[in-house]
């Protein structure tokens, strides 16, 4: 695990699409890059206790598949905890490596400690921690995916020129779920949807399965459910 605290850096541009042409089909990704509470593991406020982790739905199985395939991956954590004094980094390694046991593997954690207040680089929606994990892995933003739950991790995924697709919990905000480029009701149709020749549909997964029809719902009725966000 490692935090990092880097510079801003302006990614590089894509071609705009001129009119009348269609967008080109995404690159394969080289990288694949995770929030890690609400998108890995439930989350549970400031967790400093490995037994309270949980994996969420076909977490473990989507990581195995991007082991199988050959696929670098990373996990990208703001843990406020330790700025505020709530947690240490002994206990958020310790969860780490209780939650890469149960994903099956190796997982390189990059971790941000500070409070909103610090006003650091790293902290998503930030690029910091986005931008050292590329680095770490040898992979450039534009190359990259980063799939979490809530709407920072689809500004930094946009702040760095990555791409991002949010898969929402009934903690997403429903304006975090229409501002969202890129919707996936579960982490297996994620890694389908990035990793197929189609061309990017944002709204490919949003009827696509039960848990598509709870992401209408929330977007639909403003439902949330009653943790807070924003915490880490």
């Amino acid at each position: 695990m490692r935090s990092g605290t880097t510079g801003c850096v302006t990614p590089d541009t894509t071609e705009t699409p001129r009119p009348g042409r269609r967008a080109a089909v995404p690159a394969r990704p080289e990288a694949v890059l995770f929030d890690r509470d609400g998108t890995l593991c439930r989350d549970v406020p400031y967790n400093g206790d490995p037994r309270r982790v949980v994996l969420m739905p076909a977490a473990a199985a989507a990581l195995r598949q991007l082991r199988r395939d050959g696929i670098p991956t990373a996990v990208v954590s703001n843990q406020s905890g330790i700025g505020r004094g709530l947690l240490t980094w002994k206990a958020v390694h310790a969860v780490n490596a209780r939650l890469a046991a149960m994903l099956g593997g190796p997982v390189a954690f990059h971790v941000c400690p500070h409070v909103p207040a610090d006003e650091c680089d790293c902290r998503k929606p930030a690029p910091g921690l986005l931008l050292t994990a590329c680095r770490t892995l040898g992979v450039r933003p534009q190359r990259m995916v980063m799939i979490g739950d809530i709407g920072a991790d689809m500004a930094a995924a946009a702040a760095v020129g990555a791409r991002g697709v949010l898969v929402p919990t009934p903690a997403t905000r429903p304006e975090e779920i229409a501002a969202a480029p890129e919707v996936a009701p579960d982490l297996l149709a994620a890694l389908a949807h990035v990793f197929s020749a189609s061309p990017a549909d944002p709204d490919l997964h949003r009827a696509a399965s039960p848990a598509a029809q709870m992401i209408s719902s929330i977007a639909s009725t403003g439902r949330r459910a009653a943790a807070p966000l924003g915490l880490a």
